[in-house]
């Protein structure tokens, strides 16, 4: 049987292969959609749709910025620092209440008062030197470039002090204690007065 000359021009369209299904003509844009409906093109190739900015472009996602860790190390001296003035002030504080009572039930009250109000201006002192080193400490997460101006001058004068013990504490326990606090303190202002601790603490806050 003659399908006909395929290479006829005026002759009817071949018929497919047997065991082949008829080919359809491809589909034209839009077609079966409503006019103005048609399915919109994917998004490009490497930038999803929804996908938000990447950091460091306008209206990026900006990243939290971890404190240095010099900072943490200083944070948690303060800490440290606060807890010993603290105990310190309690027990030079209830030291000078009980030689003050010994000296009134031996009659000598009067001679101490003195001496007595010193030593409890000296525990009130430590007292509140522990209370602004917590201060301090505490606003070491959120605080802005006045904590850290205040941090380096309480660090500077902690230093000074503890020279001063050291000179004056004849290698007794003014002397350790002098150099403790200069340790301390010298950690502390070491970590305020570098680029790091400038740019944690003047960082934009949302």
């Amino acid at each position: 049987m003659s399908f006909g000359d395929p290479n006829n021009p005026y002759g009817p369209p071949p018929q497919g292969q047997p065991g082949y299904p008829p080919q359809q003509p491809p589909a034209q844009p839009g077609y079966g959609y409503p006019q103005g409906a048609a399915p919109q093109q994917p998004p490009a190739y490497g930038y999803p749709q929804g996908q938000p900015a990447y950091p460091g472009y306008a209206g990026a996602n900006m990243m939290p910025v971890q404190m240095p860790g010099l900072m943490k190390t200083a944070r948690v001296l303060l800490f440290i620092l606060a807890g010993l003035q603290i105990l310190f002030g309690i027990i030079t504080g209830f030291a000078v209440a009980a030689v003050q009572d010994v000296s009134n039930g031996v009659g000598t009250g009067d001679d101490t008062d003195t001496l007595a109000g010193l030593g409890f201006l000296v525990a009130g002192l430590l007292l509140a030197l522990g209370a602004l080193s917590i201060f301090l400490g505490v606003k070491f997460k959120n605080g802005g470039s006045g904590i850290r101006i205040t941090t380096i001058v309480y660090a500077s004068l902690m230093i000074l002090g503890g020279i001063v013990n050291i000179v004056n504490g004849a290698n007794g326990s003014a002397t350790f204690g002098g150099l403790i606090s200069l340790a301390m303190a010298g950690i502390i202002l070491a970590s305020m007065v570098n680029s790091q601790a400038s740019t944690w603490f003047n960082r934009p806050r949302y």
